[in-house]
């Protein structure tokens, strides 16, 4: 098995990290994008219609116009997720989005998530783009997969290095490794 390749519900599917500051859009059916959150929010969006989709990971919702760090910042990587997924021919009025992370992992912190969730949910509103689910807030970071092609999220929480499964879910998983939220 190649080294970025997984087994996952008895299927190969070629499994991408999006780090802070990052972002990946994929039209095939057999990409799985990942990603750790605690303060980070990272935007879901899919055009089922098209069957492609993408996932974006910022660290704040703006901030300097400094080339090298606008990865960082939301207002920077939402416009590049929103294009890529122009470019592989989806259409905004289809698009649909999910949302996750923007969690207080410790006062040290400020109020960088609440600040990253308002952003991420008006940046949607303002681009007419729907938000059919999100988990924002809380003090746990969160695991998620997404598969951009049908924009199936699996939500895990993470505590204290112990990975424990919300049971505020709309639907659990069978395989007992995390659940399947929305």
């Amino acid at each position: 098995m190649f080294e970025n390749q997984e087994r996952i519900d008895r299927g190969i599917f070629n499994v991408i990290h999006v780090v802070q500051g990052s972002q990946f859009v994929s039209d095939e059916p057999n990409t799985v994008l990942t990603t750790i959150l605690g303060s980070c929010v990272a935007t879901c969006i899919t055009d089922p219609v098209r069957g492609v989709g993408g996932m974006n990971h910022f660290l704040l919702p703006e901030g300097s116009p400094d080339e090298r760090q606008q990865m960082r910042y939301g207002s920077h990587a939402m416009e590049l997720l929103i294009n890529g997924l122009l470019k592989m021919g989806a259409r905004k009025d289809r698009m649909e989005a999910k949302l996750f992370g923007g969690a207080m992992m410790h006062d040290g912190l400020g109020k960088i998530g609440p600040a990253n969730m308002e952003f991420a949910q008006k940046f949607l509103v303002n681009e007419g783009i729907r938000c059919v689910a999100k988990s924002l807030g809380g003090t746990d970071a969160r695991r998620i997969r997404y598969v951009p092609t049908t924009g199936q999220a699996r939500q895990m929480i993470v505590r204290s290095s112990e990975v424990l499964v919300s049971r505020s879910s709309v639907g659990k998983s069978n395989d007992d490794d995390g659940i399947t939220i929305f």
